[in-house]
């Protein structure tokens, strides 16, 4: 693994970014192992998982009402406007990835995101097909929201955030997508770029090793060496909002 301090982006050039938590706390937004994996001493599997939610749906909602109260005086960072630059220069040659769920990357002007977690600003009903919608409201409420297209159809359905808990299924679209813009980049030059992430959690961690074997090269811009740190060709130490506007200019 190399050290470098640009990333070379020419003409035929193809780039799939993959972003972590790392990007978005640097815009303020707390994270689970800010807090030694606890809120308000409740463990994650009690406010991010279905089983927590089953058992609580409640305390659930508090919790993701705090998150999007928090969220929403957040804003990008200059790593994310970095990312989105680089999009309008490359258009359908740029692929963004991230397992953030805060809507960072879009507020800084990125289109072509694949959210692999969700996003924080909808809701979805936890018992029928309905399609996700947009939703900034807090629930503080007794009773946790009802969905309204369950109630007309005589069923009592329970509204949740819109996000991808432990122990859900990411959707198979999104990695369909990521294989086809590698295949296509492949025509070109082609490299991946991780920011932010640990490198712990599969199979976002993985993508290092599919973007490889599709012929890329690999940059790792992070605080710290990730846990796939050894799978980069480059590593860059540092902030992403600090390191990303200098190497992608």
């Amino acid at each position: 693994m190399t050290r470098t301090d640009s990333i070379p982006v020419v003409a035929d050039t193809s780039v799939l970014v993959l972003t972590g938590a790392g990007v978005s706390a640097e815009s303020g937004i707390p994270t689970f192992r800010d807090s030694g994996g606890l809120w308000e001493q409740h463990s994650m599997e009690q406010v991010a998982t279905p089983e927590g939610f089953r058992e609580d749906p409640r305390l659930v909602w508090r919790f993701y009402s705090e998150r999007r109260a928090k969220g929403r005086a957040c804003r990008p960072n200059p790593g994310h406007l970095a990312l989105a630059a680089l999009e309008r220069r490359l258009g359908d040659r740029f692929l963004l990835v991230t397992q953030n769920i805060d809507g960072l990357h879009r507020q800084a002007g990125s289109e072509r995101v694949i959210e692999l977690h969700g996003q924080l600003y909808q809701t979805r009903c936890a018992h029928c097909d309905r399609e996700p919608f947009d939703d900034l409201e807090g629930y503080d409420d007794e009773r946790p929201p009802l969905c309204d297209v369950c109630e007309a159809a005589g069923r009592m359905g329970l509204l949740r955030p819109a996000v991808v808990w432990f122990g859900e299924m990411l959707d198979p679209l999104h990695f369909e997508a990521i294989s086809r813009f590698l295949e296509e980049g492949r025509r070109g030059r082609l490299v991946f770029l991780a920011a932010g992430t640990s490198g712990s959690v599969w199979p976002a961690s993985a993508l290092v090793d599919e973007a490889r074997r599709a012929g890329a090269g690999t940059w790792l811009v992070n605080a710290a060496a990730a846990d796939n740190a050894s799978r980069f060709e480059h590593f860059v130490q540092g902030r992403s909002g600090e390191v990303l506007p200098g190497l992608l200019g």
